[in-house]
C-alpha cells in the first residue's frame, strides 16, 4: 500500500508541475523503498554548471529569494528549467547551444539525455521548426522523449530563438 501511495504522489506531482500527459514508470531504488528513508524529497541543485557570462546575475540576498531554480530533483525525477541561447546566431547554433546546456545540467543532476521523459520546446518563430528539428534529431538517443513544441507570441525571453525545458528520470 505504501509503495502504491508513493507512486501516485510522484505521478500527481509531476503531472501538476509540468502538465505531463504520459509518464514513464520509475521505480525507486532498494534503499529508497526502506520505510525509514524519505525518498520523495525536493532537492534543489545549487552547484550546477556555470551559466554563460551573459546569463550571470548577482547572487540573490537572503531577503529576496530567487524566482526559480534551474535544477530540481523530486523522487526519481529531474526537472530542468528552460534554457535559452542569449547571443546572436542562427536557429541551428541556438538549438545546439541549448541542447548542450541541457545535457550538462542533466549530468550535474545525475541523469542523461537518454533518460529524458518530456521536453517542451519554445520557438521565437514557427518558421524555424524544421531547422530546429535538424539539430534536435538524435540528441536524446534511439528512444526520444515526448515533446511539445510551440511558437511564443512576442518571442522567447532574452531574444533567444529557442528555449527548451525537460523532465528526466535519475
Amino acid at each position: 500500500m505504501q509503495k502504491q501511495s508513493r507512486r501516485n504522489l510522484l505521478k500527481g506531482a509531476a503531472a501538476a508541475t509540468a502538465g505531463v500527459a504520459a509518464m514513464a514508470k520509475v521505480e525507486p531504488s532498494a534503499e529508497a523503498q526502506s520505510p525509514n528513508v524519505e525518498w520523495i524529497k525536493k532537492i534543489v541543485h545549487k552547484g550546477g554548471p556555470p551559466a554563460s557570462a551573459q546569463d550571470q546575475k548577482p547572487a540573490p540576498s537572503a531577503a529576496k529569494p530567487p524566482l526559480f531554480n534551474s535544477i530540481v530533483t523530486f523522487g526519481n525525477l529531474v526537472f530542468l528549467a528552460g534554457v535559452g541561447a542569449h547571443f546572436k546566431g542562427t536557429i541551428e547554433e541556438h538549438t545546439k547551444h541549448v541542447l548542450d546546456e541541457l545535457e550538462e545540467n542533466l549530468k550535474a543532476a545525475g541523469s542523461s539525455m537518454e533518460k529524458v521523459l518530456k521536453v517542451n520546446v519554445y520557438l521565437s518563430d514557427l518558421a524555424n521548426y524544421q531547422r530546429m528539428n535538424s539539430v534536435f534529431l538524435g540528441r536524446f538517443g534511439a528512444e526520444p522523449p515526448v515533446r511539445t513544441t510551440v511558437a511564443v507570441v512576442n518571442g522567447v525571453p532574452g531574444d533567444s530563438l529557442v528555449e527548451i525545458d525537460c523532465i528526466a528520470a535519475l
